[in-house]
């Protein structure tokens, strides 16, 4: 979600070089202290969070602990922990084990070295971390990110987090890197007062009442990532339904603030209808045990596992305006089916470093195309999937840099959408493409990825070997130009690649009115027979329109 307020900014097709110019960042230490899977770090594996937060409307802070249980995944390693937890947030004390035997620590920047005891390999360790402060305060959430402090529109306090990219250590402490998901869940304990309801991920499993304050706590069972662990705190009220899905009934559950409820209860019924598209396409919903929850939240939106921050004014389109242009994109609600399509791209399938970010942005921006097709049709998703291409930007490569907790371009989404259409188009069977969806969620169900992983499975299912496919279009800003000539009967065409990668074999088939012309280019030119009726297939809009690629007719 993180980016899409950057993309309207000249919103224009741009050709780039084969490599992206930009201005090179200049990292640090601290970047590669966050981004880096260190000594550090690698030795413990977490398996569960148990987090307690109180915050502090009137003074903007917040206090707590975490207990973090992990397991020691090596003989060998160095005599500290890194514990993350990011300025001006301060860690109180650090207590060992059951016996809270008091831990040393030191702070460099936003990571804190935990002197840790000799442990056995294979054992389960348990550290419990006593914190405090005031959080950075988010400025414009979800994209500029941290807690955020505001009003409901009569007045009441309305608390939340957004930190994707951010990281969650920007209020507690934790492991900030996305490869290392809690495997047993989380526990979110939120002490509110009473006058308030505090909402978390999972299953509400426990709530005490004592002086005037109410403890609501929170429960997943299955990996979460670590920023998607939010607290929503407000004057809400919940209403419930459920589905009967792949995997047997799903319990979902909508929280808002009480007066939106009506309007809540008529625009959440797209919820069902977005989760039957998706469990058709990618397989079933991937939380089960955890339920699935929209929640009103102080921002536009945020793919919170199984509790998805909501904020599109309960309106259909991106605020009630269409991002593709096409007409298709006001008839449902952006936030609802971008957000939650997230549950399969990011959540189920977490990449392991955010450098490779378009796994999530890619395919959930696809998402919106083929809930478009599942209930309008082949053609309405093709036309959706054309127009938001027009948000493409090419100012640089979609593949950040590694190990510095840094992204790519937001060109993960529109881009990345539109070379999954392109791909889709070229394997020419819808149904083995939908079987690639469904088995990448069924085959790294509830792990973390990296890039490679995820190419290699598509080319593999695929039967095609798409490497410099997706070299091209997550490594370059380049946008391949199919070159194609008819001779003057036009009984043969020649034709290539070019401005791409060495290499570049994207395959294309196109079908109109019965007719089909299948081709296979490299970037040597060919030559092949062909009928009338093929010939006019190749038109420059119908080539450009299901594929991401400039075509020119040479006449």
């Amino acid at each position: 979600m993180k980016k899409i307020y950057f993309l309207f900014i000249g919103g224009l097709l741009i050709s780039g070089s084969i490599f992206a110019q930009e201005k090179t960042k200049q990292f640090t230490h601290a970047d590669t202290l966050r981004g880096t899977l260190n000594p550090e770090r690698t030795w413990w594996d977490v398996q569960h969070y148990d987090i307690q937060v109180t915050p502090d409307y009137a003074t903007k802070s917040i206090s707590g602990k975490n207990t973090i249980t992990y397991k020691v995944t090596t003989d060998s390693y160095p005599a500290f922990m890194q514990i993350d937890l990011q300025e001006p947030m301060l860690i109180d004390s650090v207590l060992f084990g059951n016996s809270n035997r008091p831990m040393q620590f030191t702070r460099e920047g936003n990571a804190w070295h935990v002197q840790a005891p000799k442990q056995v390999k294979g054992s389960t360790g348990k550290v419990t971390v006593f914190f405090h402060g005031t959080p950075r305060a988010a400025i414009r959430p979800p994209w500029d990110g941290g807690w955020i402090w505001t009003k409901d529109e009569q007045g009441r306090p309305w608390m939340s987090v957004a930190c994707q990219g951010l990281g969650a250590s920007v209020w507690y402490p934790c492991k900030d890197h996305q490869s290392d998901e809690p495997d047993n869940g989380a526990k979110l304990n939120i002490t509110v007062a009473d006058s308030l309801t505090a909402v978390g991920n999972g299953r509400l499993v426990n709530k005490t009442s004592a002086n005037g304050l109410t403890t609501y706590t929170w429960q997943v069972v299955n990996p979460i990532n670590s920023y998607n662990i939010i607290p929503y705190i407000g004057k809400y009220v919940n209403f419930t339904d459920t589905l009967h899905g792949e995997k047997g009934t799903l319990d979902m559950s909508y929280w808002v603030l009480d007066y939106n409820l009506p309007k809540a209860k008529e625009q959440f019924k797209q919820a069902k209808l977005m989760m039957r598209a998706f469990e058709y396409w990618f397989g079933p919903y991937p939380f089960y045990e955890d339920s699935y929850k929209l929640v009103d939240a102080p921002h536009l939106g945020m793919e919170h596992q199984s509790a998805v921050a909501y904020g599109n004014q309960y309106k259909n389109g991106y605020r009630g305006r269409d991002l593709s242009g096409s007409g298709w994109g006001t008839k449902w609600d952006f936030i609802i089916i971008h957000e939650s399509g997230h549950e399969w791209f990011a959540n189920n399938i977490t990449t392991k470093d955010i450098a490779d970010m378009w796994v999530h942005e890619g395919f959930t921006n696809y998402s919106e195309t083929l809930f478009t097709e599942y209930y309008y049709g082949k053609e309405a998703g093709n036309d959706y999937c054309y127009g938001i291409r027009k948000n493409i930007r090419n100012d640089r490569t979609i593949i950040g840099p590694y190990g510095v907790n840094e992204e790519g371009s937001g060109d993960m989404y529109y881009k990345g959408a539109n070379m999954l259409h392109s791909i889709r188009h070229a394997i020419d069977n819808d149904e083995k493409f939908r079987q690639i969806l469904r088995g990448l969620n069924k085959t790294f169900y509830h792990q973390t990825v990296t890039t490679e992983q995820v190419e290699n499975y598509i080319s593999k299912q695929s039967g095609i070997n798409l490497s410099k496919v997706f070299d091209q279009y997550l490594r370059t800003t380049q946008i391949p130009k199919l070159e194609y000539t008819l001779s003057k009967d036009k009984s043969t065409v020649s034709y290539r690649w070019t401005n791409c990668v060495a290499g570049f074999n994207l395959p294309i088939v196109l079908r109109k009115d019965g007719n089909v012309l299948s081709i296979k280019p490299t970037t040597s030119l060919q030559t092949a027979k062909i009928t009338k009726a093929q010939s006019d297939l190749l038109t420059k809009e119908l080539i450009e329109r299901l594929y991401y690629v400039v075509a020119e007719n040479g006449k």
